[in-house]
């Protein structure tokens, strides 16, 4: 594993835990229909923080145990600000750890 791979991981282990302390972290999986979604962040079919736990996070870890070149490009900050912006959440954590994934992932 290279050392993008180790550290798109440990950010992906922060918004977990972000979205946990938020609770916004969902026990049961989401129908297949949801996830069947082909438009962007599932806007259709699911929240952004159902996306972030069942699409996002589950590829990204994916492509990393598999060692895959991970997306030259990621902008997933925006939605969050976006997202979040009109609820009553300390949000601010989870939104840093999604720049950071930005960040990482963005790269000429």
């Amino acid at each position: 594993m290279n050392k993008l791979h180790i550290a798109v991981a440990e950010v992906l282990m922060d918004v977990e835990q972000q979205l946990r302390q938020l609770q916004l972290w969902e026990f049961e999986m989401i129908s297949e229909e949801a996830l069947a979604s082909t438009e962007p962040f599932a806007i259709d079919t699911m929240n952004f923080p159902q996306w972030l736990q069942f699409i996002f996070l589950p590829r990204l870890y994916s492509m990393i145990e598999q060692q895959m070149e991970l997306p030259k490009y990621c902008s997933v900050a925006p939605m969050a600000e976006e997202y979040f912006s009109v609820l009553n959440l300390h949000s601010t954590p989870l939104i840093t750890h999604l720049q950071k994934i930005d960040n990482l992932l963005t790269r000429n």
